[in-house]
């Protein structure tokens, strides 16, 4: 009786929690976009020219009934085939592949049920180029992207950004690599350049991908699926020459935090972080990856015996996530390692209902080495030297910009306020030109019948420029939680996506500079995004 009693009270506050968000998700849909909708600019002459086309399809992943998706179709207008690469059998859309300066004009139409956009997630570009849900486009209607490549080479990609929907059509399949080729003769390149987008899904018995499952807790930790997908395939593993790969590491789950590790014990060799390469290699042990952030990773191959398989796992790892009464999902990390796709897990009527919480280990993928000799490179000591900022030069050293990333009044917030459209507070306000230190606190719950019971990893992403971690203070950290996680964080380089854990404090450096406008800052767990956890800054002169 006390069992029972307990659900229906566990019940009543996950909709107490969440009703007030959808509500606030239907209302801000209602704040319109902006009325322009980009043509085509005759004086602009691009370098690239691409057609893509969101729209819904049907993919064989498995056998039986196909799987109904969102994707993006693709077509080169103009430029180099090498600028558009097809992944094949998969649900992912292309990988764009362009050159530092190139001038790069996208036409983007949508042939969903739904409003949508896309956002280049990295990428420095004007406001109006950035996929701000003020630009959503309706069904039949077309946006036309056009601008300069100005990021360092790297590994970038790109989603829908409506408000409200961006969980729903990116787990439907709507993502894709874009990648700004460097010219370095010393790494691996062409076939030896593998991408590797990770992301989780559930399937029904009849192939369907299963979202939310009208399940509140879904929203409220986020969404994890129990299979995991590579580059949108089913496939468990692929086979490696005995050569050294490069591989371009996504994590583009929803809400899927990663730990990842070889299962032979060699360190992962991190080559590169979001915006670009390392200044020089690192070796870790293994690397904690959250929704939205990327990694080049090096491996070499040709030592292994023929017929080996080199496994990619994720560890088990304590997320921190805590939700009273309510539970950290449904079930904690169990540390045992769970099998993989089809190969490895068997679906039946109940599979849908199998969990595997954030932080549960998982084997991710497998490399068979073949007997075939490859190109083998030595890994370079030093890359081009990466300019710090100099913080004395910030306007703000001394008293960073305050962003408390945290849930009170039954909602995920940041300082208090949820997402609005069109509106930006004046403590959102920076100058172009400056450069500011910005000050991110996972503060976990505020008060209210809610006590202190809400309290999960936020993955904070900021739109429009690439920033440097400077400072990540971890003493408030639940020791369990960090003693699982400590050595797998890379703070060096140029990023765009940081994972906050509850109770972390992160301070980074940004220089606003090229550009005026409204840019989003935000929750990179798809789910809390929806529900609100974002907000506009803007750039003025």
């Amino acid at each position: 009786m006390k069992k029972k009693k307990l659900k229906q009270i566990t019940r009543v506050l996950i909709i107490l929690v969440i009703m007030p968000s959808f509500a606030f998700c239907n209302n801000s849909k209602q704040q319109k976009r902006s009325s322009n909708q980009f043509t085509i600019t005759e004086s602009f002459e691009p370098d690239i020219d691409i057609s893509l086309t969101a729209t819904p399809a049907e993919l064989q992943l498995f056998e039986g009934e196909k799987t109904a998706i969102y994707t993006y179709r693709s077509e080169l207008i103009k430029g180099d085939s090498s600028s558009l690469q097809q992944i094949p059998n998969s649900y992912l859309g292309p990988i764009i592949r362009v050159k530092p300066n190139q001038k790069i004009r996208i036409r983007y139409n949508n042939e969903l049920p739904d409003e949508s956009i896309i956002h280049w997630h990295g990428l420095h570009v004007p406001e109006e180029m950035d996929g701000h849900p003020r630009y959503v486009i309706n069904n039949g209607e077309q946006f036309v992207y056009e601008f300069v490549v100005n990021n360092r080479p790297g590994t970038y990609w790109f989603h829908p950004h409506p408000h409200g929907i961006t969980g729903f059509q990116v787990y439907k399949g709507l993502a894709g690599m874009f990648i700004i080729e460097d010219n370095q003769s010393n790494l691996p390149s062409e076939k030896y350049e593998v991408p590797l987008v990770i992301q989780d899904r559930r399937f029904d018995s009849s192939n369907q991908l299963v979202y939310l499952e009208n399940n509140m807790m879904d929203m409220m930790v986020g969404f994890l699926g129990n299979e995991i997908l590579i580059n949108g395939k089913s496939n468990s593993s692929m086979e490696v020459d005995k050569a050294t790969y490069r591989f371009r590491v996504l994590n583009g789950s929803n809400s899927r935090i990663y730990k990842l590790a070889w299962n032979d014990g060699v360190n992962l060799t991190v080559i590169g972080k979001d915006g670009g390469l390392l200044s020089k290699p690192t070796e870790k042990p293994y690397i904690i990856l959250g929704p939205g952030e990327r990694i080049d990773v090096w491996r070499d191959f040709s030592n292994i015996n023929s017929g080996e398989q080199i496994a990619l796992n994720s560890l088990a790892f304590n997320s921190g996530t805590s939700m009273g009464m309510m539970g950290s999902g449904r079930g904690m990390g169990s540390g045992m390692m769970r099998g993989r796709g089809r190969g490895n897990m068997q679906r039946d009527n109940n599979q849908s209902d199998s969990y595997i919480d954030n932080g549960d280990a998982l084997t991710l993928y497998n490399f068979i080495v073949s007997d075939k000799q490859g190109e083998v490179v030595s890994l370079t000591t030093e890359f081009e030297p990466i300019e710090q900022f100099d913080l004395s030069e910030s306007v703000n050293q001394d008293s960073p910009r305050q962003f408390n990333f945290h849930f009170e009044r039954m909602q995920w917030l940041i300082n208090g306020k949820t997402f609005e459209m069109n509106e930006v507070a004046d403590w959102e306000k920076v100058k172009l030109n400056t450069t500011e230190v910005w000050e991110f606190i996972n503060g976990g719950s505020g008060g209210g019948m809610m006590g202190n019971m809400m309290s999960m990893p936020h993955p904070v992403h900021i739109h429009g420029l690439q920033f440097q971690i400077i400072e990540r203070d971890v003493s408030e950290v639940p020791a369990a939680v960090w003693n699982s996680m400590k050595d797998g964080f890379i703070d060096e380089g140029w990023q765009d996506t940081f994972l906050l854990l509850p109770n972390m404090r992160v301070k980074v450096a940004l220089r606003f500079e090229d550009f005026t406008g409204i840019f989003l800052y935000h929750c990179h767990n798809l789910e809390h995004e929806d529900m609100g956890m974002m907000r506009n800054y803007e750039v003025v002169e």
